[in-house]
């Protein structure tokens, strides 16, 4: 009945005209305000849909890594445990120290990954190579596998190098002074893949063999920097990991993709709800419209009210009737919105309409990604704004002197 008398009032010709383009302005900003909304989040997520798939051919799904420190010991019982967990596909044993790598007059620091050979089975390091063949060696013939950044910054390209680089290591050292023939390792090493996957990765990151890298620091053989491990079904994580928990106790830090990517994942939803507080700036202004066209509104009817009271109509009825006015313009203006945002969006993902400006990224265009909890939380915010925008004027038309008046 309210949504009858609201619907009356919105179709029927207003004496003032200017009461219709106040109400059509605060639809039009509602419709502006929901379809920025659904389309700036549907943007964040095909953002992070994007940066997540690319994290993941870096970082597994679970890793073991020591709780203090950089070294953890692994026995080959709690090996032989790991292979009895059905929940995980494969594993891969790490040792990760920073080194220095020189070729001639160009030299960068770089985090040196030894692995051994499930791990191009665990990451997608070797399907993201730009040119060379995945190649680690082994203990006395290590090849080096750069990032696409790591290879620039030593002037090279990593599958025809055909000088060796040189690389230096710090060794754990008990004396205060360092001795450069003790405390360094020097060792040469052949170049042989290039990989490109994200920034953090290809500036950063060098992969070789795991037992070059051990006699290189001159560790003993159940030292290691983690174990990265791979699941055959990531939904079963929880119950894997308790099982991890059981073999390697405490000491030791279990984390999952998310965590091993806290302060990324953090930072990118920060920037997700400062914008939607800035976006929801629009609908704040749709509301200060809709406050004015709903008391307009309310002065135009001051009769009609005053007859819906005559006839039995409390001031609750009333204020419901004006409150339900205020929800029949966010519906029309979030509806439409909403179903403009789905159309541009998936514009966007069929035919990739709108470009990313520099050409440096992995993709040319926006990447889009629809959620329905988007929709239901820019269905939620436009609600409560045309609620309290309502509030004030539904108020004022509950509370009015009800004296029938003559024209």
């Amino acid at each position: 009945m309210n949504f009858l008398f609201a619907w009356r009032y919105f179709k029927a010709k207003k004496s003032t005209n200017a009461i219709n383009i106040i109400a059509w302005t605060s639809i039009t900003a509602i419709i502006i305000g929901t379809t920025a909304l659904i389309l700036v989040l549907s943007v964040f997520n095909g953002f992070e849909g994007l940066v997540k798939s690319l994290y993941s051919s870096f970082y597994t799904d679970l890793k073991v890594s020591p709780v203090s420190g950089k070294m953890i010991t692994v026995t080959p019982e709690q090996i032989k445990q790991l292979k009895g967990v059905a929940g995980i596909r494969n594993f891969s044993m790490i040792l990760e120290e920073k080194a220095m790598v020189q070729n001639g007059d160009n030299q960068t620091v770089i985090y040196l990954k030894g692995v051994d050979e499930n791990y191009r089975y665990i990451t997608g390091v070797a399907d993201h190579l730009i040119n060379g063949e995945y190649n680690i060696g082994n203990e006395e013939v290590p090849r080096l596998v750069l990032g696409a950044g790591v290879e620039d910054a030593l002037g090279i390209y990593a599958d025809r190098n055909i000088f060796t680089l040189k690389i230096y290591l710090p060794r754990k050292s008990n004396s205060k002074q360092i001795d450069i023939m003790e405390d360094i390792s020097n060792d040469t090493i052949q170049s042989s893949a290039a990989f490109l996957i994200q920034q953090d990765f290809d500036n950063k990151y060098g992969i070789t063999n795991i037992d070059f890298v051990r006699k290189s620091l001159r560790l003993t053989a159940n030292v290691y920097s983690g174990v990265e491990i791979a699941l055959k079904d990531p939904s079963k994580m929880k119950v894997i990991r308790k099982e991890l928990g059981g073999i390697f106790g405490n000491g030791y830090l279990i984390q999952d993709r998310y965590e091993q990517n806290r302060s990324l994942f953090s930072i990118m939803n920060i920037e997700r709800w400062i914008v939607y507080g800035v976006l929801c700036l629009i609908l704040v202004v749709a509301a200060f419209n809709m406050i004015g066209a709903l008391t307009m509104l309310v002065l135009e009817k001051q009769k009609d009210i005053s007859v819906l009271h005559a006839l039995g109509g409390n001031r609750s009825f009333i204020q419901r009737i004006f409150l339900s006015e205020g929800m029949l313009l966010a519906l029309i203006g979030g509806g439409i919105g909403m179903l403009l945002a789905f159309l541009i969006a998936w514009l966007q993902i069929k035919f990739h309409l709108i470009p990313l400006q520099g050409g440096s990224f992995l993709i040319d265009y926006y990447p889009v990604k629809l959620r329905g909890i988007d929709f239901l939380l820019v269905g939620a915010t436009v609600f409560i704004i045309a609620m309290v925008a309502s509030w004030l004027p539904s108020r004022k038309a509950a509370n009015q002197n009800f004296s029938l008046r003559s024209e």
